[in-house]
């Protein structure tokens, strides 16, 4: 499960920086394929619980129709269902559980009970916060210092806002992934039917929030960081184009 955090995280600074990137350039692609990034970013925004570039200081509560936009938005994220189909492919290559057998039945029931787990967890989280008035969206510091913003981003794992902007701790949060824990522990084999494997994977899911909190606060500096680099060599490549085009308009005069 450890090993399942840490690839997870990432896939998503490898496979979704340049998405980030291509959301920071100026449209030069057609408009049918901005619109394929701009999905695809939104998607990952969704996915990882993000309030897009908003910073904490611009805050605003959700309204509850909105809550509700996100949660379903949620629940049909393509890329939920690519982490979960790439977790219980790592269960199966541990054999994990091992009542489980190989096969396209073992991966089904593997893959099946991480979206359920998930799915309890989101639910949970959503009504949770909806009564209680907590928003779990992440808001990117504004914060200057490596050690003030990570320490933001890893807080950020077990807090939320309520409607008036401070940061408490999140019973929804708790809530959610506690209730995916154990109540997953109903359909799961002997080797993890325990209330011990329930509070491991709590722990976990929870220290994976933290990790993933971190990857939210610096994603985008590594989206901008790369922008800044290409246009830099965009640049580049242009005063050449313009310094060899002299050259040659210097030349032909020369010749006549």
């Amino acid at each position: 499960m450890t090993n399942k955090g840490v690839c997870s995280l990432g896939i998503v600074v490898l496979a979704f920086a340049p998405l980030i990137v291509a959301q920071n350039q100026d449209p030069i692609t057609p408009q049918q394929k901005s619109g394929t990034v701009s999905r695809t970013i939104n998607n990952l925004f969704n996915y990882l619980n993000m309030a897009g570039t908003v910073k904490a200081s611009e805050f605003q509560p959700l309204t509850q129709s909105e809550r509700t936009q996100i949660y379903l938005k949620t629940m049909v994220n393509p890329l939920g269902y690519l982490k979960a189909g790439f977790s219980a492919g790592i269960d199966q290559w541990k054999d994990k559980p091992s009542e489980w057998e190989q096969g396209a039945s073992g991966y089904g029931k593997r893959f099946a009970n991480i979206v359920g787990q998930y799915s309890i967890q989101r639910t949970v989280t959503f009504g949770l916060g909806s009564v209680l008035h907590e928003d779990n969206r992440y808001f990117n510091s504004g914060k200057k210092g490596l050690w003030s913003r990570t320490g933001y981003a890893l807080a950020s794992g077990i807090l939320a806002r309520h409607d008036d902007g401070s940061r408490h701790l999140s019973i929804s949060q708790l809530g959610g992934v506690a209730a995916g824990a154990f109540l997953s522990r109903t359909w799961q084999p002997p080797s993890q039917h325990s209330a011990g494997d329930g509070a491991v994977s709590f722990g976990i899911s929870m220290v994976s929030n933290m990790g993933f909190g971190v990857v939210k606060e610096f994603l985008p500096d590594l989206g901008r960081a790369i922008t800044n680099k290409r246009k830099k060599h965009s640049s580049s490549l242009l005063s050449q184009q313009q310094l060899t085009g002299q050259t040659q308009l210097s030349l032909t005069s020369i010749d006549h």
